[in-house]
């Protein structure tokens, strides 16, 4: 069966009575776009297999053509010429879209290596604040500047760059993805072969485990970060990135979240593959957070395994290191014995969506009784689902998360079903190859 979600205006999803399969996962986002930069920056050739083929990398791989770097890809492997260290290209307009991914990263390096640059995206990543990093790069000596709005894309960086040394602050409590951004330029900053440089938070840091991804492939290219307490990290004199030659990227977490939930609601057994306990991901915890509901988990080297235990306990659950598969456990909560109410979400404000408010919206259609705040939400359980048209705000985790209603009995539709293209294209023909309606 195929699902023609990319070009269609909505998807009608019937109700599933049960769900049992395998389900090859795609390759991580975070990991994917990462080992992508990383790649490029390093001395010497890299082969990346396992590659996402998907929106965001689109964007990061569109990106480092333009500035230059040779590379070559076929399915989901992808050969990279590194530049050992500086772009070819020093003047470049980049369009991004709405990839958090690439846009931080690439904002940090090129205003590390100094050029004329503009970096932009879709109208959602220019509401998306930015501010924390630029003042963290200014603070290193570069050159950037609003093109439109204060803290926000687009922005226009100039020729200076920036320099390693000395101790940089910056925030960890809005979007770890600045302090990943800020770790990945340092090495290529002017005297970092001679100097180290500490960073240093000012804030306690969410998201820690993304960050950690970021620490763990750096050293893969040579480049060690120490962290020898949570609220500073030094990379210290370093001569650069260094291929390793080749890197498997890892199967999404994340993706892995809805099918997992879905094999724990809906009977199973679901296996998903292409990552295990051993991933270096923080949202393989969301598979312990499910065992510890009351769902049957299963761990492989390179796979994951749900089926139904026993229906969900309620309570709260701490959320700061799973902030993506948090979305899902949302959607679980309405299967639930008790209220689950999900803390320290706060950085789901200013994701694709403002993700607290939309998930509140949309699951009041479906007729859950919820409750929301700055930073938690809470989802009471639900004796009987209404069909309902949900709203994705262009959010592929929307998408993905509201497809599980289906599991509740009364079928659910998606607009705009093609916005999971930005990490998962094939997210709905893998869910259809899973359900059972008879």
């Amino acid at each position: 069966m195929t699902v023609n979600a990319r070009d269609s205006a909505t998807l009608e999803l019937a109700p599933i009575k049960r769900v049992e399969g395998t389900v090859p996962l795609p390759g991580s986002k975070s990991i994917s776009n990462r080992t992508l930069l990383l790649s490029a920056l390093a001395r010497g050739d890299t082969t990346l297999t396992g590659l996402l083929d998907a929106d965001d990398t689109a964007r990061m791989l569109d990106a480092l053509a333009a500035l230059g770097v040779q590379l070559t890809r076929d399915g989901d492997t992808c050969v990279l010429k590194g530049v050992g260290g500086a772009f070819a290209k020093r003047t470049a307009t980049l369009f991004l879209g709405n990839a958090g991914t690439a846009v931080r990263p690439l904002t940090a390096v090129l205003a590390m290596q100094g050029g004329d640059y503009t970096i932009a995206g879709v109208p959602r990543m220019h509401e998306r604040p930015i501010g924390d990093l630029v003042d963290a790069l200014r603070h290193l000596g570069c050159d950037i500047r609003y093109a439109s709005k204060e803290g926000y894309p687009p922005l226009a960086i100039g020729a200076s760059g920036g320099h390693a040394g000395g101790r940089v602050p910056i925030r960890g409590d809005m979007s770890s993805q600045f302090l990943s951004a800020l770790l990945l330029s340092l090495p290529v900053a002017a005297g970092a072969s001679k100097t180290a440089t500490t960073i240093a938070l000012t804030t306690p840091l969410i998201s820690r485990p993304y960050v950690e991804i970021t620490t763990n492939l750096m050293g893969r290219f040579g480049v060690c970060v120490d962290t020898h307490d949570p609220m500073t990290f030094r990379v210290d004199p370093t001569h650069g990135y260094v291929s390793p030659g080749a890197i498997h990227v890892e199967g999404d977490a994340s993706s892995a979240s809805y099918f997992l939930a879905a094999g724990a609601i809906g009977g199973g057994p679901v296996r998903v593959t292409g990552v295990g306990r051993d991933s270096i991901q923080g949202d393989v915890a969301f598979a312990d957070v499910l065992a510890k509901l009351g769902g049957d988990i299963r761990f492989g080297p390179d796979w994951i395994e749900a089926r139904h235990g026993r229906r969900f306990s309620g309570g709260t659950i701490d959320c700061l290191a799973i902030p993506d598969a948090a979305m899902t456990l949302a959607i679980c909560a309405l299967f639930a014995s008790a209220p689950i109410r999900l803390t320290n979400i706060g950085s789901w404000r200013v994701k694709e969506t403002d993700r607290i408010s939309a998930m509140a919206t949309e699951l009041a259609k479906i007729g859950a009784t919820l409750s929301a705040s700055g930073d938690w939400l809470e989802v009471a359980p639900l004796a009987r689902f209404r069909h309902a048209t949900i709203d994705t705000y262009d959010d592929h985790r929307m998408a993905m998360c509201f497809s599980l209603a289906a599991l509740g009995g009364a079928g659910v539709t998606i607009n705009d079903p093609g916005c999971v293209r930005k990490t998962f294209p094939g997210y709905f023909d893998a869910l259809a190859k899973i359900s059972r309606r008879d």
